[in-house]
């Protein structure tokens, strides 16, 4: 019997249909009662249980490896914590004509979010760039987020943010930063476990991760806060997003080039450094909001399709780039033809025709 596949044609994570359902559920069926206490405490073992499996699957050997590469790693780690925040800061002005304040606040905690790891070596890989590179950079960011996404959070939203205070910053450390590094500690004795059961324990990722978005929603929809977001900020908030994601990836790809890396390093930037994760977001917003977290989450839930969607065909187009041993190839290929004679030249013609045939 035949696997069933996704449909190539169809652009749209099935997990963000999942997510998608989710709210959905959440807005239909919220959690009310001994059910929500039920759910917050779920959500809150689930997400230390996430942060516990990062820990136990990031390779200290490997992380330490890739700090050769440091320079492209700064590039990232700038990108993540340094320009986004910064375009997030702008979009400030935005308030109120194109965007309300609590979707703003989601949109500013968005920029604040380390990258993604998977689809950063995914698309890293299909357009023939640097996957180590990735892997590292995509590790780094991640566990740099841990400490500096709360800090930022802390500077930038402060208790405009919907519920953070300097609370939340205890919370972080109990619910995240000390599971992972429990994952790191035991490693040595769970890590084989962890590979070899590693399509389970993903499923486990993704069914954590709806818990707390249904968690998240559920509290929003007791508290009533979406009465606050009309189909207009949604559609505004959706175009602001588009031009953040398109000015990321510009800057990445060109920002590499003025920096001097090449095209493989540039590749490993631009997938790196323009790309916000929703695992690590979603847990830490709902950490960070409470029962705001639903409006929090919401622009980080929809730049996520909108990265997939976009890199997916970047990525695609990348990997039908000459690379830089293969256009040398031709060009030396070339000039020994030019230099044969027009008749070495059309034997040439002959015999790549025939080889393409």
């Amino acid at each position: 019997m035949k696997r069933l596949k996704w449909p190539a044609w169809m652009p749209v994570d099935p997990y963000i249909l999942l997510l998608l359902g989710t709210v959905g559920l959440a807005a239909l069926v919220p959690a009310h009662g001994t059910s929500a206490d039920v759910a917050s405490g779920a959500s809150t073992a689930a997400i230390a249980f996430l942060f516990f499996l990062y820990g136990a699957r990031l390779s200290t050997r490997e992380a330490l490896d890739g700090l050769k590469h440091w320079r492209l790693h700064v590039t990232v780690l700038a990108c993540t914590f340094v320009i986004f925040p910064l375009l997030g800061l702008a979009a400030r002005g935005l308030v109120p004509v194109f965007l309300s304040n609590p979707l703003y606040q989601g949109l500013l905690f968005l920029t604040l979010v380390p990258s993604t790891i998977q689809s950063s070596i995914a698309f890293t890989s299909i357009a023939r760039g640097n996957v180590p590179a990735a892997i590292c950079a995509g590790s780094f960011s991640s566990l740099v987020g841990i400490v500096v996404t709360p800090l930022l959070a802390a500077a930038l939203l402060g208790s405009s943010g919907g519920g953070f205070s300097a609370d939340s910053l205890l919370e972080i450390v109990l619910q995240l930063l000390v599971p992972f590094l429990a994952g790191q500690v035991t490693r040595r004795w769970v890590g084989a476990f962890i590979t070899r059961h590693k399509k389970v324990l993903g499923l486990v990722d993704r069914g954590s991760i709806l818990l707390v978005v249904y968690t998240a929603f559920s509290e929003g929809m007791v508290q009533g806060i979406w009465h606050q977001v009309s189909p207009l900020r949604l559609g505004g908030l959706m175009v602001v997003e588009a031009v953040l994601l398109a000015l990321m990836l510009a800057l990445t790809w060109y920002g590499g080039k003025v920096l001097g890396f090449g095209r493989e390093d540039r590749v490993a930037i631009q997938f790196a450094g323009s790309k916000k994760s929703l695992a690590s977001g979603l847990p830490m917003a709902s950490v960070l909001f409470g029962a705001h977290a639903s409006l929090a989450v919401l622009p980080l839930m929809l730049f996520h399709q909108m990265q997939l969607m976009v890199c997916a065909v970047i990525a695609k187009r990348r990997s039908q780039d000459p690379l830089p041993a293969e256009a040398e190839a031709e060009a030396e290929e070339a000039a020994e033809v030019n230099a044969a004679g027009p008749a070495s030249a059309s034997r040439t013609a002959v015999g790549t025709a025939t080889r393409s045939g």
